[in-house]
């Protein structure tokens, strides 16, 4: 008798049985479409609105918080 063939979506089910009995979810992350009409236009705003005192004072910060971690 043939062994019948998985269907693709038969297979992702398995897989994903098998990352949530591990303790895994899944999740789903959006991040900005590059290629989208205006995104450089309003990367170039917001540059413009950056205040160098301000991100002066946040590098700091973060320069901090990066000299206490354990190594």
């Amino acid at each position: 008798m043939p062994v019948k063939a998985k269907s693709a979506a038969s297979k992702m089910k398995a897989y994903r049985i098998r990352l949530r009995s591990q303790g895994l979810r899944p999740v789903q992350i959006w991040v900005p479409d590059i290629h989208a009409p205006g995104f450089q236009a309003e990367v170039r705003r917001q540059i413009r609105r950056l205040d160098s005192a301000d991100e002066a004072e946040s590098l700091a910060f973060i320069a901090a918080v990066a000299e206490d971690l354990p190594r």
